[in-house]
């Protein structure tokens, strides 16, 4: 099923920025769960979304998880919530900023979706404060 290339320039920069977000520990047990089926997609993601926008330079990379984890919020990507709030511990956003995120969520996309996020973040929070979150 593979259609190996080369892995480019974008990519490895994509990868990099991946691992300054979310941590070594999480793109780790990424990559080993990855299978030939979704090693595809592994690559894409990487690649567009790691090498492609977050490596941009327009925006800090706490912009950038502020935006992503109301995109989220709205969308009800409930685990994609969970490990951006997590990753918050690297980008240097606050909880204070996620906090005001998800108020234009309840705004611009509705009540439900912005309670169910706060209280993932909640939950979040409270792993990190006890140690809990990688």
């Amino acid at each position: 099923m593979s259609d190996a290339l080369p892995l480019s320039d974008r990519y490895r920069q994509g990868m990099a920025t991946r691992r300054a977000v979310l941590g070594d520990n999480h793109v780790d047990r990424a990559q080993s769960a990855t299978t030939d089926f979704d090693r595809p997609f592994q690559e894409l993601i990487t690649e567009a979304a790691w090498g492609h926008v977050w490596s941009r330079s327009a925006w800090t990379k706490r912009e950038r998880s502020i935006v992503t984890i109301a995109l989220l919020a709205a969308l009800g990507q409930d685990e994609e919530v969970a490990m951006h709030i997590r990753a918050t511990a690297n980008t240097g956003a606050t909880r204070e900023d996620i906090c005001e995120a998800l108020l234009h969520v309840a705004i611009y996309a509705g009540v439900p979706a912005a309670n169910h996020a706060i209280k993932i973040a909640k939950r979040v929070f409270c792993e990190m404060d006890a140690g809990k979150a990688a």
